[in-house]
């Protein structure tokens, strides 16, 4: 069952849910950040509609700044900026920032702890028909291994635009990761969001709260918008009378192992869910804690060492493994690997 302490779109399962882009909930972030502090400046490399810019460029002309096709320069700059005093974020695809600019990224903003917000737009498989040089699916792994570096994927455009004023009122570098595609709505604006701390979405069985759930046969552990479809799959093994219990982990660094950790000790079998590649992303950090503190057997939903290539987004996430039923596969085979 969804866990009413989350506060979820009572309406998430209707075949009409409301759906959004991740990234309209930055551009919409962005400007709410800028409302609120003067020293937000955006920075774009000639894609300002496509990653959202746009609206905080027509407000605060003076506060934004274009690049051109140069995301090793916008790093740069955004450094000096953000050892200045200013609060800069800066735009394009993920597939060339943090693709292209990762070296300027690490050593002018995150070795020097300059206060900049890298957001990384058309991430995932779902980009579609661009293809694989414009699919973004290794760029979790290259940020969440920079020291210093926070990383924030969120599961709709309403927690994007939470994720993004958090950013901005967080000192310290930052990586934001956005999808193209419209995902469903999941959450509300009552639906908590702390920076760091995974929210329980789906409770096993018929617990009032994420205290009083009974334990799950296995924990979905996701990240973005297949948050979605992980719930979908735990809907379904419901009807099996196989019990989940979904965390939505929107920072995956820094983590919230403990949640984690305790849910994980509850299931004693674990599936991690990304538009990723398996190795390095959400599914590597889950597992690197698990090895730490609670051993348990788990499964990747992901990108298996793959590039991708182009088509309909939905054509794509299923060949790749990325729909409900191939979370429901995975989960039980992760059941079956505990017994």
């Amino acid at each position: 069952m969804l866990n009413p302490d989350a506060k979820l779109n009572p309406h998430l399962f209707d075949d009409d849910v409301a759906q959004a882009p991740t990234r309209n909930g930055y551009g919409e972030g962005l400007v709410a950040a800028g409302d609120a502090n003067p020293n937000v400046v955006a920075l774009c490399a000639d894609l300002t509609e496509s990653t959202r810019v746009e609206a905080f460029a027509k407000k605060f002309p003076e506060r934004f700044f274009e690049l051109g096709v140069a995301e090793q320069n916008m790093a740069t700059v955004a450094a000096g900026l953000g050892t200045s005093g200013k609060v800069p974020f800066i735009s394009s695809y993920a597939t060339f920032s943090p693709g292209r600019n990762w070296e300027q990224i690490r050593t002018t903003i995150a070795y020097n702890d300059a206060n900049v917000k890298v957001a990384g737009h058309h991430a995932g498989i779902s980009v579609g028909p661009d293809g694989a040089t414009h699919q973004a699916t290794e760029d979790i792994a290259i940020m969440r291994a920079m020291p210093r570096m926070r990383v924030h994927v969120p599961c709709d455009a309403i927690e994007a635009r939470k994720a993004t004023i958090a950013a901005a009122q967080t000192w310290g570098p930052a990586y934001l990761r956005f999808q193209r595609e419209k995902t469903p709505i999941m959450t509300t604006e009552e639906t908590p969001y702390v920076p760091g701390k995974a929210e329980v979405f789906w409770l096993p069985g018929n617990g009032s709260g994420a205290r009083g759930a009974k334990k799950p046969d296995v924990l979905i552990v996701g990240c973005g918008g297949l948050v979605f479809h992980a719930l979908l799959a735990a809907r379904t093994l419901e009807e099996e009378k196989i019990s989940a219990a979904v965390l939505n982990v929107h920072t995956v660094k820094p983590l919230d192992e403990k949640t984690i950790v305790e849910w994980a000790k509850k299931a004693g079998a674990v599936v991690t869910v990304e538009e990723h590649q398996i190795v390095g992303g959400l599914g590597g950090a889950v597992a690197e804690t698990l090895a730490a503190h609670a051993p348990t057997p788990i499964e990747f939903i992901g990108m298996h060492d793959t590039f991708g290539e182009s088509g309909a987004p939905d054509e794509l996430l299923k060949k790749y493994g990325m729909m409900p039923k191939d979370i429901i596969m995975a989960a039980k085979k992760a059941i079956r690997r505990k017994q």
